[in-house]
């Protein structure tokens, strides 16, 4: 509540489109594997006031067996998923550190937590942005800043799509069975919806949160 939400991204079409729904918000073009480009969307975000809060959500991924994954594929998941998270929290450090109130929330996956088949690429992103997490979260420890992450099974999204898409053709499996497949990754058997998501981020966000710091939280319905 009371704060000014700052959409980045690289379309900025699409961002000024979610803007409108947010009261406030303000649209900004962004390419997070590009520092300079980062760095001056910081400053326009500083227009509105100190930072206080980081969510890290850019993220692509791709689907493709291991033998089949050359190295500038392994490059362009890292370039978005590590490189940027680094980007944007480097951009906002001074912000955090100036106030006696800071979150940093990274978007990471259960794929952070644990392996899975055609994935190996983006496992690797998401586990090293839950050590990059749980490791500010220490260094920052004495400040009153903390540091989550959040680990969604897969949330009912574009890059849901695109996974069933790759169980389809990797495996000969219909479109019902994909989404079966993804579906009984989670014991609730469904896919995560976004808004649960945003609700979780919203939630570390709260100034009685101030306790959890450096946790991987995951959102799979209780897979094991």
């Amino acid at each position: 509540d009371g704060a000014t939400t700052v959409l980045m991204g690289r379309n900025l079409e699409r961002l000024q489109e979610a803007a409108r729904d947010i009261d406030g918000a303000i649209a900004v073009q962004c390419d997070v594997t590009d520092p300079a480009m980062v760095a001056q969307a910081f400053d326009t975000a500083r227009e509105g006031g100190k930072i206080d809060i980081l969510v890290n959500n850019a993220g692509i991924a791709s689907g493709r067996p291991f033998h089949k994954l050359d190295y500038d594929e392994f490059r362009r998941i890292q370039n978005v998923n590590v490189d940027g998270v680094f980007h944007c929290t480097k951009a906002v450090v001074k912000d955090l550190m100036g106030g006696d109130y800071g979150r940093v929330i990274n978007i990471a996956s259960v794929a952070g937590l644990r392996g899975g088949p055609y994935i190996s690429h983006y496992c690797a992103s998401k586990h090293a942005v839950v050590g990059m997490t749980k490791a500010l979260a220490v260094e920052w420890g004495q400040t009153k800043v903390t540091v989550n992450a959040v680990c969604p099974a897969y949330v009912e999204t574009a890059m849901a799509e695109n996974a069933i898409k790759t169980i389809m053709s990797n495996t000969g499996r219909s479109r019902e069975e994909a989404v079966a497949e993804l579906a009984d990754m989670n014991p609730q058997r469904r896919l995560i919806q976004v808004e649960e998501v945003a609700e979780t981020v919203a939630w570390l966000c709260h100034p009685n949160s101030f306790t959890v710091n450096g946790q991987a939280i995951s959102l799979d319905g209780g897979a094991p």
